[in-house]
């Protein structure tokens, strides 16, 4: 079964995942503006982390994003933080889903969650576009290319987001925070390459300077909704990670498929790109540049190399979770097997970078 067939769509609520849907609605009744029931509540397959929830009624659908109950991570699933982040760059123009409301009293439904829009599209699960025509591919490309850049150059005061995060020293933060997340968990074991990545990536960060913009976090094509027939992203979804930080780290992480296999994840590499008809990383890291006033990326393998580290920790994450019980997707077994092979992969940028 591909990752399609694995992720889309909608399924009965899962036994752990279940809440009282008739709280929801009398809160719904409150809080969203031209709400009517009668209510009827789905679970989306996909997802890893915050469990989605799709919300049918008679005069339109919504979607409800929701911590997992269970003991978490102190900062992980933060909804609050995805609610006003939508809020805000929907407000600039930037392809999100419309906010509703956002409800932090656990008494409702268990706990924090809010609700949107649910925009209707496709959602493309691998990274080669199998259900694209081979010659409309660039053009899907170029509007994932295009969506990122343009994230990139809002300026996170004017959209009211100037104190979303905390500013400069962004990478040196962010591998300080993986690694501590990583080593915590000890749940979830211990990985050798992890180990090698915890120590070689503070020591090796390159002077990126301090730029300082929103950035997503987790920008795949898998988390951006595609209009129904058009090469155009009518909606960017799962802004859980989202922060301020340096925009290079966040599009090296997009760039990443490119040197990620299928077997790892859903990636583009040892694939032929000419023969699919799908630009080339050079090409692609050129499109971006151009867009966001660039002259090329140094030390592209260090920021892959993070990328990927930063990812293996995520997996690790869902890996714990899977122990511990509070997993939202019914595939973190298959996302925690993969925890090895990435690391193994991330540290094999970092040989790229100079490392060994």
């Amino acid at each position: 079964m591909d990752r399609s067939a694995q992720n889309s769509g909608t399924m009965a609520v899962r036994n752990a995942h279940r809440f009282d849907s008739r709280a929801l609605e009398e809160w719904m009744r409150r809080e969203v503006p031209g709400f009517a029931g009668p209510l009827t509540v789905e679970q989306f397959k996909g997802g890893q982390s915050n469990p989605t929830y799709k919300l049918a009624t008679a005069g339109g659908d919504y979607v409800l994003r929701r911590k997992p109950p269970g003991r978490l991570l102190p900062g992980a699933h933060a909804v609050e933080r995805e609610y006003r982040v939508l809020a805000a760059l929907g407000a600039q123009g930037f392809p999100v889903p419309r906010v509703h409301g956002l409800c932090t009293d656990e008494a409702v439904i268990g706990t924090a969650f809010y609700v949107m829009d649910l925009v209707e599209g496709r959602i493309f699960w691998e990274a080669d576009f199998p259900q694209v025509p081979r010659e409309a591919r660039p053009a899907y490309f170029d509007a994932m290319n295009a969506t990122i850049a343009a994230l990139h150059r809002i300026d996170p005061e004017a959209a009211g987001l100037g104190d979303y995060g905390k500013p400069g020293n962004y990478f040196e933060r962010q591998i300080g925070r993986w690694s501590r997340q990583y080593l915590g968990d000890a749940e979830a074991g211990r990985v050798a390459s992890m180990d090698r990545l915890v120590e070689w990536l503070p020591a090796n960060i390159p002077d990126a300077g301090e730029e300082s913009r929103v950035i997503h976090g987790d920008f795949r094509c898998d988390n951006m909704i595609f209009h129904p027939t058009e090469p155009r992203v009518t909606a960017v979804l799962d802004w859980e990670l989202s922060t301020l930080g340096h925009p290079l780290a966040d599009f090296t992480y997009h760039l990443m498929v490119y040197r990620m296999p299928a077997g790892v994840s859903t990636g583009l590499a040892g694939r032929d790109l000419a023969a699919l008809n799908i630009p080339s990383e050079a090409d692609y890291v050129a499109a971006y540049c151009r867009r966001t006033g660039r002259d090329g990326i140094a030390d592209i393998d260090f920021y892959m190399a993070f990328n990927m580290f930063r990812l293996a920790a995520i997996v690790h994450g869902i890996k714990g979770r899977l122990v511990r019980g509070t997993a939202a997707s019914a595939h973190a077994d298959r996302m925690a097997a993969s925890l090895e092979p990435l690391a193994d992969l991330a540290w094999a940028q970092a040989v790229r970078a100079g490392g060994g």
